[in-house]
């Protein structure tokens, strides 16, 4: 079995991290982040790379569902009450043409 340490430096409290600088305890603390140096140089390498854009699509889709979560509740009871008692009484008429329009452009 081999005695060479294979693994990575990226952890630096890992014993390969620490056998590489010869002294425990002199890399930096993780919980303290990245120096002011080792920040400049993962700024300049992936400054031009770290950048996302948001399509115009999804920004209006936020929009409308911000509005739409933002809109009053709208109160349908009467309407559908009114829309039962026709049924029931049989005088209810379907708009045949407006129901196939709604389709067609659903589907289309």
């Amino acid at each position: 079995m081999s005695s060479i340490d294979t693994r990575s430096t990226f952890f630096p409290k890992s014993r390969s991290a620490q056998a590489e600088t010869g002294k425990v305890g002199t890399q930096i603390d993780v919980a303290n982040g990245n120096s002011p140096e080792r920040t400049t140089e993962i700024m300049d390498r992936t400054g031009a790379d770290a950048k996302v854009n948001i399509g115009d699509g999804v920004k209006d889709f936020a929009r409308i569902k911000k509005a739409a979560m933002n809109a009053p509740e709208q109160d349908n009871s009467e309407k559908i009450a009114r829309l039962k008692a026709q049924i029931a009484a049989g005088t209810y008429e379907v708009d045949y043409d407006g129901l196939a329009d709604k389709i067609l452009t659903s589907e289309y």
